[in-house]
């Protein structure tokens, strides 16, 4: 196995595993990911996830024989290697990257998939397609851009500049950079506290912060939001929570 799950509590922790090819996403690796992100997400058990490498990378991007093999024979079946971050972008439950070393090409848009990041003192983050002959891939442009804005993904993209954990937290690509040894313990205790809220409630707030900024005005947001909060209201878990405060 090159992906490991371990459960804390209602969290579930996917660590890469394949050190040897620095955490590559490897036909088997996505495969591992998908299979195991839909395995936790029907557990009703589990109520985030976390994502994050064994050391020292966090993941290195796509197995690049792999995917020279498949631009070759199959440009269009290149789009399977997305699938592994493509599944975590998808998944309904709370997602943190605790991203403790290189996050290349399409490792980074691993971390771009998930709702929040976390760096450590050794993570990099590194575009680096152009460097390497290749185009932008897999949406990253798309995550990237709203994440840290026009001028700072050109720099990443057209510049080759690469951002430590420090820089990602000044240009909002990072929530947090925390020492190495402490950056596991911190991701658990923020998806301890997604994890903690019922999870069909946690889910709809994750859809709500993705599509209610696209809505076509302020308006049409406040009338999307209030379709879910209408609802919230109705679920006995509301009720009971408020009693729970006084």
């Amino acid at each position: 196995m090159t992906l490991q799950v371990e459960r804390i509590g209602r969290v579930a922790i996917l660590t890469l595993d394949d050190v040897g090819r620095r955490n590559a996403l490897t036909p088997t690796l996505v495969d591992e990911i998908v299979a195991a992100t839909a395995e936790l997400e029907s557990d009703e058990s589990i109520g985030a996830l976390i994502i994050t490498g064994a050391p020292p990378s966090f993941c290195s991007g796509a197995d690049l024989g792999n995917l020279t093999a498949l631009g070759e024979h199959d440009p269009g079946a290149v789009r399977s290697i997305y699938e592994g971050f493509l599944r975590i972008y998808n998944c309904s439950l709370p997602t943190i990257a605790a991203v403790n070393g290189p996050a290349v090409g399409a490792g980074l848009n691993l971390a771009l998939a998930c709702d929040l990041r976390l760096a450590g003192t050794q993570a990099r983050f590194d575009a680096r397609f152009m460097q390497i002959g290749l185009h932008p891939g897999g949406g990253h442009v798309w995550l990237l851009e709203r994440a840290i804005g026009p001028q700072a993904a050109a720099a990443m993209n057209l510049f080759g500049e690469r951002l430590t954990g420090r820089r990602a937290v000044e240009l909002g690509l990072a929530w947090e950079c925390l020492p190495d040894d402490a950056l596991l313990d911190r991701a658990v205790e923020l998806a301890g506290r997604a994890a903690d809220a019922p999870r069909e409630l946690a889910s709809r707030v994750k859809d709500t912060l993705r599509k209610a900024p696209w809505q076509p005005g302020f308006d049409d947001a406040v009338q999307y939001e209030l379709d879910h909060q209408v609802w919230s209201f109705r679920q006995p878990y509301f009720a009971e929570r408020l009693r729970s405060t006084r």
